[in-house]
């Protein structure tokens, strides 16, 4: 029997939907030296030492800007993986810093009379990282953060029948972790990670189905979220190509 769409707001507002929180920590170098010599001249035999062998520059960071996560992936996109989405414009996520993490999510209930509701929430997120002298180059510590990502999709609370394999064409680094977890309906879930020089993308992509419809297809899900997360991943090469200043035009000889 066909259950009113004011029932489906109050079940979906208890559904926990699985979000993957990523936190980014940075340390800063600081300090003094002190002691009881701090005062005393350096003699001259210790003066004229050569200090240490200086350490090597450190690479400078691919990209510099992040793209807006709510315009990353394409109108349609949108449209194709989350039907009758509460605002297609998307919700972004406050940032104190959107040059090194932005993102933005999207959910919709498409309701189908007594054939029942599907139910799809998509999730983008960057990450951005800069080259730092006591914790290493842009695109290791961009590496380092990949990698724990997955891990922490692979390990989402309630994760039942997990599989995580390589997703190749997808920036330099790719992985899809997909899996279900069982709340009061049955959902099926989708992480896409990449990484793309020293920026991390995460897409989550979930979806259930309400009021008898057909459980979702896990492998429509995954192919959907593959084409989103190439869409993620070519728009921060787009962002920062915008960022790029021209090059100003050699003057012409005079005829």
């Amino acid at each position: 029997m066909h259950r009113s769409a004011s029932r489906l707001t109050r079940v979906l507002a208890c559904a926990a939907v699985p979000v993957i929180l990523t936190v980014a920590g940075c340390s800063s170098d600081s300090g003094k030296e002190s002691g009881s010599d701090s005062g005393k001249k350096p003699s001259s035999a210790s003066s004229s030492k050569p200090s240490g062998k200086p350490s090597a520059a450190l690479e400078k960071a691919a990209f510099a800007t992040l793209p807006d996560p709510c315009k990353a992936v394409q109108g349609g996109t949108i449209d194709t993986l989350v039907p009758e989405a509460k605002d297609k414009n998307g919700s972004a996520t406050k940032s104190n810093d959107l040059a090194s993490r932005a993102s933005c999510s999207w959910n919709g209930l498409d309701e189908d009379g007594l054939k029942g509701s599907q139910y799809r929430w998509l999730s983008i997120s960057y990450f951005r990282y800069d080259s730092h002298a006591s914790l290493g180059s842009a695109n290791k510590r961009a590496e380092e953060q990949y990698n724990k990502q997955v891990e922490l999709s692979k390990a989402s609370e309630g994760a039942q029948n997990v599989k995580a394999e390589a997703a190749g064409g997808i920036g330099d680094q790719g992985t899809s972790v997909v899996y279900s977890v069982k709340k009061e309906v049955d959902f099926f879930n989708t992480t896409i990670v990449a990484r793309t020089q020293n920026v991390v993308v995460t897409l989550d992509y979930n979806g259930a189905a309400y009021e008898g419809a057909g459980a979702p297809d896990q492998a429509k899900l995954l192919q959907d979220a593959i084409t989103a997360a190439k869409e993620a991943v070519a728009s921060v090469d787009a962002a920062n190509k915008q960022q790029q200043p021209e090059q100003p035009q050699s003057p012409q000889p005079a005829q």
